[in-house]
């Protein structure tokens, strides 16, 4: 019973953070330009696919999740490379920010920043939560590649 509350709370934290990421990298397009407006976006998209990899399997380990939103980044920017992105991109706004229309090489170290601060702060924010959870004295045991108290 505990394991599903967690996990309802760590999907519904992953809803919040979602739609944090999408107004976030709009917002950088509106408020800067050039390579800010470009890589912040590029860094986001990492973040919001980390965030859509732990709302759909909530007990991921921060690590893990980091790999797959980089790996998923670049596959969709290698995707780039064959061209098959270029014609719906002109055509619809949508398929441009999800897919992109042209392979850019530093994309791809921004993708790994952005699964890094992901992974980062998921982490983190697990370490807090466990801490909360934790009685005072309690001593504190590895569980799944986590501490956590009793």
């Amino acid at each position: 019973m505990g394991g599903m509350r967690v996990q309802a709370r760590t999907r519904v934290g992953a809803c919040v953070a979602a739609v944090g990421t999408v107004v976030a990298g709009l917002g950088i397009r509106v408020v800067a330009e050039g390579d800010v407006a470009k890589y912040g976006g590029v860094g986001l998209y990492a973040v919001l696919v980390y965030v859509l990899v732990v709302l759909a399997a909530p007990r991921v380990l921060p690590v893990v999740a980091g790999v797959g939103a980089f790996a998923v980044s670049c596959a969709v920017e290698l995707l780039q490379l064959s061209g098959v992105t270029e014609g719906p991109a002109e055509r619809s706004v949508i398929v441009r920010l999800v897919l992109g229309s042209t392979f850019n090489a530093p994309d791809l170290l921004w993708y790994a920043i952005g699964a890094a601060v992901a992974a980062s702060a998921h982490t983190w924010a697990s370490g807090r939560r466990a801490a909360r959870e934790r009685r005072p004295g309690a001593p504190r045991v590895a569980v799944g590649g986590r501490w956590r108290g009793p």
